[in-house]
């Protein structure tokens, strides 16, 4: 029984009429950049994440490019994240010519560490940049706190939390602002690069849907320098063809990943840990295991596809080896790394497929 890590051709055919009506409709208006489907699916996804606005991107990275904008990072400025995540986060950072200033994480949640924060911050110092790893948000409480009494910009990182909630608010409501990717294999994925940034300031929003669009208000009039970030129309069709069904897609990973976790009670494994006032969207189901290779090959020869998120911290990867970072500086990270596997998860998993791997896992003693 050959298991993908992510099944992408089983959420289309499931709603196969939804999407391709999407797509047919928006060839047929010939309206493919910005327009009415951009514009309403900005308006549905941010009343999805309880904000006031939404401005759709070609990607997520882009979100997180004008969210530094946005918050006046200049060069020279430092912007706190974490090591454990995937690049975008750190590189639109370097892109500004400012200097990302890593912090370990919590190895319970994999998320940055509040209690690391305080002395991480300098006179440079301008924002904070939580990520909202594995779709289970950051301890945000505490990470609010501390930018607030210290004067600090805030911008989540969520793209892989799309509905996950912290205390009754959901991912992307916390920050100043916060900016989402819908690479095809997020919950809520697109048909290619797509994102969004999110904000409930208007000023901001509506300084971001200029810069997306080279900095203008009207089609030959630019106020300021901008960039070419739009969503384009067919993706943010597809996209609202999605969104009604996120609540419920999102509800059948906690209830896979909720199974994987009673199932794997006992074994030499440590599955995800979840804080009580979180809820999360199970973007990744992340375990840990001391012989995380030997059990990866394991599961491969019993066709169960898994993956790594992430095998290389960013504070030691070869483009910020100038940053002077050395291995041992983040020993949480730097053990995760060397410890975590993906296993598969996403809605249209059947209960089958995870008593199959489950088995497989427990097969596997070495």
């Amino acid at each position: 029984m050959p298991i993908p890590l992510v099944d992408l051709k089983a959420q289309y055919a499931d709603i196969k009429p939804e999407i391709d009506a999407a797509m047919q409709r928006v060839v047929n208006n010939t309206s493919f950049i910005l327009g009415k489907e951009v514009a309403q699916f900005e308006k549905d996804f941010a009343t999805f994440c309880r904000v006031e606005h939404c401005v759709g991107m070609d990607s997520g990275t882009a979100a997180l490019h004008l969210a530094l904008l946005l918050c006046e990072v200049q060069p020279g400025d430092e912007v706190i994240t974490t090591t454990h995540t995937f690049i975008a986060t750190a590189e639109v950072i370097s892109v500004i010519g400012a200097r990302p200033v890593f912090v370990d994480i919590d190895p319970r949640t994999y998320n940055l560490d509040p209690n690391l924060l305080a002395r991480a911050i300098t006179p440079r110092t301008k924002v904070i940049l939580p990520v909202h790893l594995y779709g289970q948000p950051a301890e945000m409480d505490a990470i609010m706190e501390i930018a607030r009494r210290r004067n600090l910009r805030v911008i989540e990182d969520a793209a892989q939390a799309h509905g996950a909630e912290y205390r009754g608010q959901r991912a992307g409501t916390m920050g100043d602002v916060a900016c989402f990717s819908f690479y095809p294999g997020k919950n809520l994925g697109a048909y290619g690069d797509a994102g969004a940034l999110v904000t409930n300031n208007a000023e901001l929003a509506a300084r971001a849907r200029m810069l997306r669009d080279h900095g203008r208000r009207s089609k030959y009039e630019h106020q300021i320098v901008g960039y070419g970030y739009r969503l384009d129309a067919l993706q943010a069709a597809i996209l609202g063809a999605k969104l009604p069904h996120l609540d419920a897609w999102n509800a059948r990973r906690r209830a896979i990943a909720d199974r994987y976790t009673e199932l794997f009670a006992g074994e030499n494994l440590i599955p995800p840990f979840v804080p009580a006032h979180i809820t999360p969207v199970f973007h990744i189901y992340c375990v840990r295991h001391p012989n995380r290779d030997g059990l990866q090959a394991h599961l491969k020869a019993r066709g169960i596809e898994t993956g790594v998120h992430y095998p290389i911290p960013l504070h030691l990867q070869p483009v910020y080896a100038d940053l002077g970072y050395r291995v041992g500086n983040f020993p949480h990270t730097e053990q995760a790394a060397r410890e975590i596997l993906s296993l598969p998860l996403y809605p249209e998993m059947t209960d089958a497929q995870v008593k199959w791997i489950v088995d497989a896992v427990k097969e596997f003693h070495i």
